[in-house]
């Protein structure tokens, strides 16, 4: 359809299409804040009915997202932005059909009815076969997306068109730590079709290796993105596409650092033994590349796996080994996607592992847990909102358990505070063991007041 027809198909549309001009709507549009939109829209004339009917959902679930339910799943948003006449580039959203399906994940409805252990399995089978040339899980899976829209490449491309995606992702991945994985993954995805079409380009050798390596992180990065968002099929796909640019640009730290990250996805699906498989893959790539840090990173996830396993003998060994490779590690010579690993982070990890003891094995590990988490949240800044809300929440639920409940409420609350605005859809799974250590103490009135907090923000 044509701009001409696009605009005869409005005629008659019940908001008129300078509603969208005005900067409050543009702003709401831009953050993806459905219900001031939907408030917006209020003052505008446009009733509940007229919203439900044009967005194709129910009235109760607009009156929802006016009180303040937020919006994250991209095929809502887009159904929202075409049912109301808003122009997509106004939310960031995909454009044309091949984008949208790469956005949403191709992967995600061809696999749907695919049980995940076979997925996870299908994937440890891709990444031994990429890292280690073997296909040590089983045999390696058929293509992993479906193919990006192609746009005329530039017939010639240097090292000031790669360091341009360096410069994008460095980018896009501060606005993910800051604000979540729904604020950022379509610009990703975005900036992902167009750094593709270069490997079609005329490059030297050098310039060629550095985008293999440029796009391998870009694409680790739309999985993690993916992950924060619950694609879980688009995100396994982005990192196989990953570690095979990496390979390809024989850069053994990123391929360690993709296969932490998708171990971190399993460790999140409560899958402890395959994120631990990939997490040893991950620990022969970054030995060979001879990184302390990328080595720290390894142990320090490998440990989160086994305590969620409930060897707390192996935990705490590679939890040692984790905090003896970062003392070696030269930080500020690092690569840049291993970076992110700093003191901060070390006392994180520890917190965390503690944590999953003090629950899983030995409420006494609190003693070990608490001190680490408060000295990590302490170093937090607010470019790290996420990752301090993840912290105060592991926070609160030790001084449950410690049995400071006036405490661990206090700080439960914060870590609610302190989620406020992020696009996670991370931040319900990271908080259900305060839910449930405030839920096993509702004889106290701070515990029961946090738990019902808590509830509450489940349920929106």
């Amino acid at each position: 359809m044509d701009a001409n027809n696009a605009v005869d198909a409005r005629q008659g549309h019940p908001v008129n299409q300078e509603v969208w001009e005005k900067r409050e709507m543009r702003e709401a549009l831009a953050a993806r804040e459905i219900s001031a939109v939907y408030r917006n829209l209020r003052k505008e004339g446009i009733s509940q009915r007229q919203i439900a009917a044009m967005t194709g959902q129910s009235q109760s679930e607009v009156s929802e997202i006016l009180k303040g339910r937020q919006v994250m799943a991209y095929d809502v948003l887009a159904r929202i932005a075409d049912g109301l006449g808003v122009p997509r580039g106004y939310m960031g959203l995909a454009y044309d059909e091949v984008t949208e399906i790469q956005v949403v994940g191709a992967a995600d409805e061809q696999q749907a009815e695919e049980d995940e252990s076979v997925k996870r399995r299908n994937f440890l089978a891709h990444a031994a076969q990429v890292t280690m040339g073997a296909a040590v899980f089983g045999s390696s899976p058929q293509s992993w997306s479906a193919s990006p829209a192609r746009t005329p490449a530039p017939g010639h491309i240097g090292m000031t068109d790669v360091r341009q995606v360096e410069a994008a992702t460095r980018a896009l991945r501060a606005l993910d730590y800051q604000y979540g994985g729904g604020f950022c993954r379509d610009a990703v995805v975005a900036q992902l079709s167009w750094g593709q079409q270069m490997l079609d380009s005329s490059a030297t050798s050098p310039v060629r290796s550095r985008l293999f390596v440029a796009l391998a992180d870009l694409h680790s990065l739309a999985g993690w993105t993916s992950f924060d968002t619950g694609l879980m099929d688009s995100a396994r796909g982005h990192f196989a596409n990953a570690l095979e640019l990496a390979k390809q640009g024989d850069n053994n730290p990123l391929v360690a650092n993709i296969l932490y990250r998708m171990g971190r996805v399993y460790l999140h699906q409560e899958a402890p033994n395959d994120a631990l498989k990939l997490f040893q893959l991950g620990q022969i790539a970054a030995q060979e590349s001879g990184s302390e840090l990328a080595i720290a990173v390894l142990a320090a996830n490998q440990a989160w796996a086994y305590a969620m396993m409930e060897n707390e003998d192996q935990a705490l060994k590679l939890l040692g080994l984790a905090k003896d490779e970062f003392a070696r590690a030269n930080v500020a010579e690092a690569e840049d996607w291993v970076k992110f690993f700093n003191e901060t982070d070390v006392y994180a990890m520890i917190g965390t592992v503690h944590t999953v003891l003090a629950r899983r094995v030995d409420s006494n590990h609190t003693k070990y847990a608490i001190p680490a988490l408060s000295r990590a949240i302490d170093s937090y800044g607010d470019d790290m909102q996420r990752s301090k809300t993840f912290m105060l929440s592991e926070l609160a639920t030790n001084h449950l358990l410690d049995g400071d409940i006036d405490h661990g409420a206090r700080i439960g609350r914060a870590a609610l505070e302190s989620s406020e605005g992020l696009k996670s859809a991370r931040i319900k799974d990271r908080m259900r063991p305060l839910r449930e250590e405030a839920d096993r103490r509702k004889n106290n009135p701070d515990a029961r007041e946090l738990s019902e907090r808590l509830n509450a923000f489940f349920a929106a």
